[in-house]
Parts: C-alpha cells; structure tokens; sequence
C-alpha cells in the first residue's frame, strides 16, 4: 500500500489488481506509450540544435522553434498523463504511485512554461532562455528516468505499461 504522504513503499506493488486491469483496459495507456517516445525524440532533435547554437550562434530560430514544439507536446503529455491517471487511480495527479513522478513533472513544466513567458514576453534574451530551456531538459531528463524506472517496476511486477 502507498503511504499518505506520497511515498510509495519500496517492494509494495505499484498496481491493485483492479488498477492493473483499469491500466490495461484505458486508451491512455496507449496514448502515454506514444507521447512518451515521441517527447523523448523531440527532445533529442531539441537538444542538438540547442547545443548547434551554444556552440556556433546559427539556427536560434531552430532551436526556439523546437523548445517550443518540445513544450507543447509536454503539456500535451501531461494532459493525457492526468487523465490516464485519474482512470487508473481515481485521482487526475499525486497517486500515490506516482506521487514524486508528478511533482518532478510539475517542476519541468513550470520551467518549460518560464522559457516561453521570457520567449514570448521578451523579458529575457537569448542566453537566458537557452538557459531556462536547458535546465528544463537536464530536470526532464531526470523525470524520464523516474517513468523508465516505473516502467520497469511494472514489469518486474508482472505489468506491461506504466
């Protein structure tokens, strides 16, 4: 059982019975296993042409272009992840399986949101936007890692998708 504060216990099933079967049943279970490689693939492409203008100045357009394409597809998979997780476990965020999942996701998605407040505000120049952009990728990629490692729980437990 998932303790109250959020943590989950270690060795404690990730999924009810019940939950599994809700998990197994929703179309968000096949929507997250979409999204999920596919923000990862953006990132990717995101991250070199990032890198591309740190290290020769040329393609910022690029770059911005792609940060913002990065963002919304992760917005887009929060959206659907909220929903999947209020199909599975009755709440649309914070279950308690996925509790420090989420609240590292809210911490990508309010740095995200800030590089394109500074973007599209202009209250920022590039340098410091390449910058809020990288610390979000380098917190994203943290994040990937605790869903990778979710994902490789359910299997373990006897799951397919998490």
């Amino acid at each position: 059982m998932a303790r109250a504060s959020g943590q989950h216990r270690a060795g404690a099933a990730l999924y009810t019975p019940e939950q599994k079967r809700r998990r197994d049943a929703s179309r968000w279970t096949v929507v997250q296993g979409v999204l999920a490689p596919l923000q990862f693939a953006v990132f990717l492409v995101s991250l070199v042409l990032v890198l591309r203008y740190l290290a020769t100045g040329e393609g910022y357009l690029a770059a911005t272009v792609s940060i913002v394409a990065k963002t919304g597809i992760l917005y887009l998979i929060m959206v659907t992840g909220a929903i999947w997780e209020k199909e599975v476990f009755g709440q649309y965020l914070l279950a308690p399986a996925f509790f420090w999942e989420d609240m590292v996701s809210f911490a990508v998605i309010a740095l995200h949101t800030a590089y394109l407040v500074a973007l599209f505000t202009e209250t920022a120049g590039p340098a410091t936007q390449i910058a809020l952009a990288l610390t979000a990728y380098a917190l994203y990629v943290v994040n990937a890692g605790q869903f990778l490692w979710k994902l490789r729980q359910a299997r373990l437990q006897g799951g397919v998708a998490a």
